[in-house]
């Protein structure tokens, strides 16, 4: 075979498994790199699986299950070299939600082995999903989610999950999947029941040390000579110290015996050895519930990732393939429902340690997936002794940094539109519900947009004396003429607004009597649907019939292209110019004079003006 047939066979495998690509350029150097990142995040991964699990109410061994498998299928088929896949707060946040409002074959809650089966079929369908979306080219869909809504339910998601640990961090027992449900729990507790000292101590011991590493240990660690990147990884790692720590001292305290009074909720056994390979039961009562769920998490968790993704493919330079992202995410998905797990995502804290230990190609997961494994095999008898408080307050120092109360501030400032939709989405999520908070808030982003694009800006516009130039006559001194007015259209036209552009048109014309030439300038029209198309031909009508010529000015090619499968170009009344200038220069008055003048004064065609 020759070598350009072997070259093209090798971006074909590349195209399909991306890891072809990297392992044609893997070596020593970028094994060390990946063994060592693999290294520190296993050892992240390890108390975050755990806890995570715990959070979306399922065994603690789950966690580690979907840190396995799932990691693995990334590395084969991933585009980015440190995203780290996993468990992660907000999707198991969803996770419990989802699981917590489906119900048994009696109309009763579900018992552990029935939340656990809706956990792998949620991922499972989940990863379909997502790998169908892939495969459809639909990467592009993540932009339907906005900024401000994003950001309004990570703000929310993390006060609820921090809420949801207070329960376990002080010994109550809290539920609910929202701050209503959870003040109901809250008060219906037996009286007699308070808070249990030694969790809370535990656990705000815990915390505190967490939050002092956090915000200490690293100028501590670079006192001692390390670098910067060295010391920012040891307090990432800082967590493995607090699971440790207790762990000893509920085995040496002996804090597991239920007949003590100093006794509190550990993790418990947790079953050692791998899990098994097999497919969820597909046997469901509330499909249409599931599949909505599943199809909320495979975006939302998709969104995070993807961003995360692009984020750190910047700062070296690669890029990330949306599609190829939602195909992997996709199979590490469906990989975590067949082998024990729930739906996982891309985790922050846990990509950026990934990043910052050097991580070279996507094998860094596959080796971080060995060290679960490893964990799983040789660790459990010590995780039993793990109190679940530890856990509680690592989830709390964790999802601190999803909270952003001063968005709302930054948005409203700049948008009151974006403000509004960050505002509700935040109170919906915080008031009903994770699932709730998200549908709402993209419902109002495409609201806010149909609303905003309905309405489109259009400004008169006037030749800015000396120069080919053209601008708002309500913003700047510009030269206009009686018997000609020109349009800037500044959004594509499509149904939702093509009324609105009549309205406009024949109001202007309406308020100037001694108009001659009307032209719409359309520079910044991407498109003209169908129903547009309608309204210029109704607008080029009563202009007509009303003694006024309509023309079009600098008509992009591809909208070009569209209209000459039309009428209009041959029904036109005036002329379509390939710029406004050429436009002024034939219609207005002072046309004649413009070469003339922008050629004495020596202007140049290019000259930039603001506004």
């Amino acid at each position: 075979m020759s070598e350009q047939a072997r070259g093209a066979d090798s971006r074909t495998l590349a195209r399909w498994l991306p890891l072809a690509g990297w392992l044609e350029h893997y070596d020593r150097q970028s094994f060390g790199r990946d063994l060592l990142a693999a290294v520190i995040v296993s050892v992240m991964l390890v108390p975050q699986a755990l806890a995570y699990a715990l959070l979306a109410g399922l065994p603690a061994q789950v966690g580690l299950y979907a840190s396995m498998l799932p990691l693995v299928l990334y590395a084969l088929f991933g585009t980015s070299s440190t995203l780290a896949v996993g468990p992660v707060a907000i999707i198991s946040l969803m996770t419990a939600s989802a699981i917590a409002g489906m119900t048994g074959v009696d109309g009763a809650a579900l018992s552990t082995p029935e939340m656990l089966g809706a956990a792998l079929l949620l991922a499972l369908v989940s990863g379909a999903l997502l790998v169908t979306m892939g495969l459809l080219r639909l990467g592009a869909l993540v932009n339907f989610i906005s900024h401000p809504v994003i950001s309004g339910f990570m703000t929310a998601s993390g006060i609820l999950i921090i809420a949801s640990q207070l329960g376990p961090l002080s010994g109550l027992s809290l539920k609910g999947g929202n701050l209503i449900e959870m003040g109901q729990s809250l008060l219906a507790l037996p009286t007699g029941i308070g808070i249990h000292l030694p969790t809370l101590t535990i656990g705000l011991g815990c915390w505190a040390g967490l939050i002092l590493a956090r915000r200490h240990l690293k100028n501590g660690v670079m006192a001692l000579g390390l670098s910067e990147t060295t010391a920012g990884m040891c307090c990432k790692t800082t967590p493995i110290i607090a699971v440790i720590a207790s762990s000893l001292l509920a085995w040496g305290l002996n804090l597991g015996d239920q007949n003590a009074e100093h006794s509190m909720a550990l993790v418990g056994a947790v079953p050692a050895g791998l899990p098994v390979i097999s497919l969820p039961s597909f046997v469901s009562h509330d499909w249409s519930g599931l599949l909505m769920s599943a199809l909320l998490i495979s975006v939302v968790g998709f969104v995070e990732s993807l961003a995360l993704a692009q984020t750190l493919a910047a700062r070296r330079r690669q890029r990330i393939d949306p599609d190829k992202e939602l195909i992997a995410l996709g199979l590490s998905n469906m990989g975590a429902g067949v082998s024990g797990g729930m739906p996982v995502s891309g985790g922050l804290s846990r990509s950026v340690v990934n990043f910052d230990a050097g991580a070279a190609t996507p094998l860094a997961g596959a080796f971080t997936a060995l060290g679960i494994l490893l964990a799983s095999l040789l660790l459990t008898d010590w995780l039993a002794w793990l109190p679940r408080t530890t856990l509680a307050a690592i989830i709390i120092v964790a999802t601190t940094s999803l909270i952003d109360i001063a968005a709302i501030k930054r948005t409203f400032r700049y948008s009151r539109g974006d403000g509004t939709a960050l505002t509700i989405t935040l109170i919906v999520t915080l008031l009903h519900g994770v699932e709730s908070g998200i549908m709402a808030g993209v419902v109002i982003s495409l609201g806010l947009y149909l609303k905003r694009t309905s309405q489109p800006h259009s400004a008169l516009v006037g030749r800015v004396s000396g120069t080919e130039h053209f601008r708002n006559v309500e913003r700047h001194a510009v030269e206009t003429d009686p018997e000609l007015a020109i349009l800037r259209i500044d959004e594509s036209l499509y149904f939702a607004n093509a009324r609105y552009l009549e309205d406009t048109v024949l109001a202007l014309t309406a308020d100037r009597p001694s108009l001659r030439h009307l032209v719409l300038a359309c520079q910044a029209v991407n498109l003209i649907d169908a129903s547009a198309l309608e309204s210029l031909e109704v607008i080029n009508e009563r202009m007509t019939a009303a003694g006024v010529k309509l023309h079009l000015s600098e008509v992009k090619g591809p909208v070009m292209d569209r209209l000459k499968c039309s009428d209009l170009p041959e029904n036109l009344g005036g002329e379509i110019y390939l710029s406004t200038f050429d436009a002024w220069q034939a219609l207005s008055i002072h046309g004649s004079h413009c070469g003339q003048a922008c050629a004495r004064d020596g202007v140049s065609q290019t000259a930039a003006l603001n506004g």
